[in-house]
């Protein structure tokens, strides 16, 4: 990805920025859309939500396989883990 530099963004009152069209179509983002912001030094990193939870999926993808656990162990698990949270939670079984 190309690095842009936009030196004329305002902070408004209300501390929103107006991100220009030609960032939101490098970043595949359109009006509704979410994004994750997070500092790093004395820089601002915004990504789209969707490629961080992409991300994310890839990283247990990767963890999964790399694990002994097969699908259908932690399936089974998974559904032992949602019984007993929904019994603490709500006092009965899901």
């Amino acid at each position: 990805m190309s690095r842009n530099v936009l030196d004329d963004i305002v902070i408004r009152d209300k501390r929103q920025i107006t991100l220009p069209r030609k960032i939101c179509e490098q970043l595949g983002v359109e009006p509704g859309d979410r994004l994750s912001l997070h500092v790093e030094g004395d820089k601002l990193v915004v990504k789209p939500r969707k490629s961080v939870a992409l991300n994310a999926l890839q990283e247990l993808h990767r963890i999964f396989q790399a694990s002994d656990i097969n699908e259908k162990e932690l399936l089974k698990t998974a559904r032992r883990m949602r019984g007993s949270l929904a019994r603490k939670m709500y006092g009965r079984k899901s």
